[in-house]
């Protein structure tokens, strides 16, 4: 399993930058590769993606969520291996860092040959950037959820 871990500060305030990142249907206006995100309750949304002409549908499952510091998902289903967070930190009262750490398990010989291109690494910091362009350019969030999702299992390694 590789794990990928990047961040970059937005000029937005933590909430707003948090606020956005709950609104999953909205991220293939910003991550490469996802066609489609659809939530179908608090914890679980259903993904469909197409990376390198390989289309795949999966769906995850959050597994811990704090208003304004992080989120935590696993895949719970399809033919896809990872899990990831994504943490917020208020830099001021404008600025916040956003960091992304996945662990993914790339499938197939051209999936782990772009892994050891450092394809992956390259998509998530592509990702990033495109975030801040997409909640910088907008001025706010489109959505908000402020809910708590609670570890299951709190000796869970996730």
């Amino acid at each position: 399993m590789s794990t990928v871990k990047k961040a970059i500060d937005v000029e937005v305030p933590v909430h707003t930058a948090y606020n956005q990142w709950t609104q999953f249907e909205e991220f293939p206006n910003f991550m490469e590769g996802v066609e489609e995100v659809r939530q179908l309750d608090e914890r679980h949304n259903h993904w469909k993606t197409k990376i390198g002409g390989v289309q795949r549908e999966f769906d995850t499952e959050i597994v811990d969520q704090l208003s304004d510091d992080r989120i935590t998902w696993r895949v719970v289903e399809g033919d896809v291996r990872q899990r990831g967070s994504v943490r917020f930190e208020r830099l001021d009262d404008t600025h916040t860092r956003v960091e992304l750490t996945m662990d993914v398990e790339p499938s197939g010989m051209v999936e782990k040959g772009g892994d050891m291109l450092g394809m992956i690494d390259r998509r998530v910091k592509g990702d990033l950037h495109r975030f801040k362009d997409y909640i910088e350019g907008r001025g706010g969030e489109t959505g908000a959820w402020r809910g708590r999702i609670r570890p299951e299992d709190p000796g869970s390694p996730l």
